[in-house]
Parts: C-alpha cells; sequence; structure tokens
C-alpha cells in the first residue's frame, strides 16, 4: 500500500503524456472565430455598404410614383321644377352639398410621376467619402480588436504554461527522490541508516505528491479559463506547447492605436461635409402623365406634365458658421487625447522596458544560485550512496532546489508577460 501514491503520480503523469497537444495558434483562431465584437463589427461594414446603396439610388436614379386619387362631391339641385341628386354636377348654381369651388364637383385622378435628381455627383462623393472613411475606422476596431485578443489570450495561455511547467518541475523532483529512497532502502537493508530515516523521506514524497496533485487541478482551472476566454466548450485535459514571446521594434510612429485618433479626425472632417450638402442647391427633373380630371373623367383628360424644382437654403441663423465651430473643438479635443495618449505610452513602454531588464538581472543570479544547488545535490547524493550525509540535509536540498526551480520559473514567465504587454502597447 506504501506505492500506491506513487503509482497514482505515474498514472496522472502517463495520462497527461498522452494527452491531445495544441498550441497558442489555435485558441488564438478560436478566439477570433467566436468575437461577438470582431463579428459585429465585420456586420457593420455590410451595413455600411446598403446603406451607401440606399443613398445612391436616392441621389442618382429616378423615383417613379403612381397616385390614384377618385373623389366624388354629389349635390341636390335646385334650379329645376323639383330638387334632383347628381352624382356630378352639371354648373348648377342653387344646390346643397360642398361648394364647388372647393371641390371642382370631385376629382379622378390617376397619374404616374417621375422624379429624377440632377447634378448630384458632388453629393455622391461626399457620402462615398465618409462611407471609405467609416470603412477604415470599423477596420482599424477589428485590428485592434484581434490585437486585444492576442494579449488576452496570450496571457492566459502563459498561465497554462506556467502551471504545466510547475507539474514537470515537480514531477521530476518526485522521480528523483524515489531514486535516492531505493538508494536508502539498500543501505538501511545493510544497516547503514535507520529506518526512521526511510520514513522521513517517505513522508517527503508523499508531501511531493499531494503537492503534485494541487498542481495539476491548477493547470485544470487554468485551462478552463482559457477555453472560456476563446469560446471552445472543451472540457479535454490537453498538453500545450511552449510558446515565447519576443520584443517587437518600436513602432510609435505606425501606431494602430494613433491611427484610431487619425481616422476619427477624418470622421469629423466628412461629418461637416455631408452637413454642408444641405447648403448646396437640389434641382429636380420631374414629369407626369395619366389622367387628371375634374367632373367626369374622360379619354379627353388624358395628357402630361414635366418641369424643373429647384430648392436651396438663404439662411438659416448661421447655424453652418456654428457647425463648424463645433467640428474644430472636436478635433482639439482628438489632438489633446492624442498627445497624452503618446505621453502614457511611452512612459508605459519604459517602464516595462525596465522591469524586463531587472528581471533578466534575477534571472541570472538565481541560475548562478540553481547552478550551485545541482552541484551540492550531486555531492549528496555521492555521500547518501556511502553513508556520510544526513537526511534532513537531503531533504532540504530538495526543498531549497525545487524553490529555486519555481522561482526561476515564475521569472521566465513574469518576463513573458511584461513582453507581451510590451507587445500589445507597441503594435
Amino acid at each position: 500500500m506504501k506505492y500506491i501514491y506513487l503509482i497514482f503520480i505515474l498514472l496522472l503523469s502517463a495520462t497527461y503524456t498522452n494527452s491531445q497537444t495544441r498550441n497558442l495558434s489555435y485558441y488564438l483562431e478560436k478566439a477570433k472565430e467566436n468575437s461577438p465584437l470582431i463579428h459585429e463589427t465585420r456586420n457593420m461594414n455590410k451595413l455600411l455598404d446598403l446603406n451607401m446603396d440606399q443613398i445612391q439610388a436616392v441621389l442618382s436614379k429616378p423615383k417613379v410614383t403612381a397616385d390614384i386619387n377618385v373623389l366624388f362631391a354629389p349635390i341636390i339641385n335646385h334650379n329645376g321644377v323639383s330638387d334632383k341628386f347628381q352624382w356630378v354636377s352639371s354648373g348648377a348654381n342653387n344646390y346643397s352639398g360642398y361648394d364647388l369651388a372647393g371641390t371642382d364637383g370631385g376629382q379622378y385622378q390617376a397619374v404616374v410621376t417621375v422624379k429624377q435628381p440632377l447634378f448630384n455627383k458632388s453629393k455622391l462623393d461626399a457620402y462615398q467619402n465618409d462611407n471609405t472613411v467609416s470603412h477604415q475606422i470599423n477596420e482599424n476596431k477589428i485590428a485592434l480588436s484581434v490585437h486585444e485578443v492576442q494579449q488576452i489570450v496570450g496571457y492566459q495561455y502563459l498561465l497554462c504554461i506556467r502551471s504545466q511547467k510547475e507539474k514537470r518541475i515537480q514531477l521530476a523532483l518526485i522521480r528523483d527522490l524515489k531514486d535516492q529512497k531505493n538508494t536508502l532502502q539498500k543501505l538501511v537493508d545493510n544497516g547503514v541508516y535507520k529506518q526512521t530515516d526511510l520514513m522521513l523521506l517517505d513522508i517527503e514524497l508523499k508531501n511531493y505528491a499531494i503537492e503534485y496533485t494541487n498542481q495539476i487541478s491548477a493547470y485544470q482551472q487554468n485551462l478552463y479559463d482559457l477555453n472560456l476566454l476563446c469560446g471552445i466548450n472543451d472540457t479535454t485535459l490537453v498538453s500545450l506547447t511552449d510558446t515565447v514571446y519576443h520584443l517587437q521594434p518600436d513602432i510609435e510612429a505606425q501606431s494602430a492605436f494613433l491611427t484610431s485618433y487619425r481616422l476619427d479626425s477624418m470622421k469629423l472632417l466628412t461629418e461637416q461635409d455631408l452637413y454642408d450638402l444641405k447648403y448646396k442647391p437640389q434641382i429636380d427633373l420631374f414629369g407626369s402623365a395619366g389622367m387628371n380630371a375634374v367632373y367626369l373623367p374622360g379619354i379627353n383628360r388624358l395628357g402630361f406634365s414635366t418641369g424643373l424644382s429647384f430648392s436651396i437654403t438663404l439662411f438659416d441663423g448661421n447655424q453652418r458658421h456654428t457647425e463648424h465651430n463645433k467640428t474644430q473643438i472636436h478635433l482639439e479635443s482628438l489632438q489633446f487625447k492624442k498627445e497624452q495618449f503618446l505621453s502614457k505610452y511611452r512612459m508605459q513602454n519604459n517602464g516595462i522596458l525596465n522591469r524586463i531588464r531587472l528581471n533578466r538581472e534575477q534571472q541570472q543570479l538565481l541560475d548562478e544560485q540553481i547552478t550551485q544547488y545541482k552541484t551540492i545535490l550531486d555531492a549528496y547524493s555521492k555521500e547518501l550512496s556511502q553513508g556520510e550525509t544526513s537526511i534532513m540535509d537531503i531533504k532540504n536540498i530538495y526543498r531549497d532546489m525545487a524553490s529555486k526551480e519555481k522561482d526561476m520559473l515564475r521569472l521566465k514567465t513574469e518576463e513573458q508577460f511584461l513582453i507581451n504587454a510590451y507587445n500589445y502597447w507597441n503594435y
């Protein structure tokens, strides 16, 4: 029974080793596919195209309408010997009913009207420019959303990698300590060490096994969180391939974050151009054909009409000037926000680079310590085989060694976190 926990650990290790393997690219693609924001922004571009089709139809295509109106205004004619009900008056001047001057005795209309806007190319160009800028804003939003997904998913993926490596470190320690225990067992059998020494090492081995199961649980939770973040409905315990982030070169001038400010400024100007369209003259050619009659309809009331309509705003209380002033204020606000962003951008990136430098210095010092620990551990292993060292020293050196390796893993993971953050802003 005393080896049951070791068998359990080895079974867990075998299950983990034979599990399915996935990499960072898999999770990034799933996160982009399942991102509601990216999906919605792409649909917004489709809506922009449909809106532009509608605007083009209004400004350049003829509008054809059909109007049918039938109005009856019957009267009671008092001009004869007796009163007479008439659906259509024949020129009565003494009657009861609606005033013929207001109704013309009735109306019978069946007309097809065509209205064609003229000289609207400049208006179409203004709407097309606005549509193009809106497309660019959405495409930039998609690019920034994808980039944010890469940063968030990358962070969670690194947490999973750290948990996975912690398990591997712990499992390696269990195997090394088990080898030491096997060596100690032989020495106990030969009377070199006491049975209590073997029991002490056995307790330490069980402690490592318990800690290993805790790390398996932590890895599972981090992996579930990664699946949730990427919209993956899967609870399979998979193995993840390692990933290494590298610092990207500084691209402040081409930053996609700065592109947002530039596009927002362009959007303000195109919206101002659209507002100015109300001050351009509107000319329409119209024509109608059909029947338009009062009294009784007849073939002799078929005809057509045509003409031009012209409209222009002459004065509206200087609203145009006020709108231009509002646009300038918005542009100044955007410029201020851009300058503030640049200031924070530089301070933040310099801070991250400084933290990376200090982290690497700590790694170098810790690496020297780990090398020393490995040398001491080799010496202790030789002394153990000769019965010349204390079991407590063996136990402590293993625990210290495990602590240093976990500290190194923490520093390396923190460095990857910092590089991931730096690359996010340096985009």
